[in-house]
């Protein structure tokens, strides 16, 4: 799994002289930035990370938002029709983004969020909020009725109970979807491809593809753009791999 990291981290600092000479398995005789620096200059990176930064951001939160609010009135408040709503949501995580494109491409245009970066933290967070809300749903259907229980008891109504007990047991798994919701985000090319055609809003994915297919583009500044494009993500996995390691170890009733 490391192996292919270590080749691009390594061309990303080859001079193209240097890559043409040894090939892109030779390890650099030196650090060459050059590379790094002239890519980050010609697409703006800094503007492309902040686009993905504030996007994927914005829809790991709404989305854990709207998969609880869901969630907790399928799995806890048992309303009619369960099962089908819970098929309805199994269903849409099985539609492919190529059969979206269109629709969505037409409702961006007719509601003025074409090429707004609204636009698509609006579509990523429906589309992971109906993964979030399966999930969630068959795991508060298992929530201990004894808390819930105690919490009608002490008076607190469905929304205290929700933030006050809900919420607070289920924050590792909560962690863990916003962890993932994060980094499937960042990495979607496909629909950012569509619905961003401006370079201010591109995200680095859609920002990294189009760059590969321009001549101009040497392996070294390829790598250099790889390497650039998914630090990122390995940065946030690891600053919120302890939450994730909780999320997936939880069980214990608290």
């Amino acid at each position: 799994m490391l192996v292919p990291f270590v080749i691009v981290a390594m061309n990303a600092v080859k001079s193209p002289a240097e890559y043409a000479t040894g090939g892109p398995i030779k390890p650099p005789h030196g650090i060459d930035l050059h590379g790094i620096v002239d890519f980050w200059q010609r697409v703006d990176f800094g503007g492309k990370l902040l686009n993905s930064v504030v996007i994927s951001g914005s829809v790991a939160v709404l989305a854990v938002v709207v998969s609880v609010l869901n969630a907790y009135a399928l799995g806890i408040g048992r309303v009619r029709g369960r099962t089908w709503i819970l098929v309805v949501f199994l269903v849409a995580n099985t539609v492919p983004q190529e059969a979206l494109v269109y629709p969505l491409y037409y409702l961006a245009n007719q509601t003025g969020l074409y090429d707004t970066r609204l636009g698509v933290i609006l579509v990523f967070t429906i589309i992971q909020g109906a993964f979030g809300t399966y999930l969630l749903s068959s795991t508060f259907v298992a929530f201990p009725p004894e808390l819930l229980e105690a919490a009608r008891i002490d008076g607190a109504g469905k929304l205290q109970t929700l933030l006050r007990i809900v919420v607070p047991v289920s924050r590792p798994t909560l962690g863990m979807l916003m962890v993932f919701f994060f980094i499937w985000t960042w990495n979607e090319f496909f629909l950012p491809l569509v619905l961003l055609i401006s370079n201010e809003n591109q995200t680095v994915t859609v920002a990294l593809g189009v760059l590969q297919g321009q001549r101009m583009m040497d392996a070294t500044m390829t790598s250099a753009s790889a390497l650039l494009g998914v630090i990122p993500a390995i940065a946030f996995f690891l600053v919120f791999q302890r939450t994730l390691t909780r999320g997936i170890t939880a069980g214990a009733v608290k």
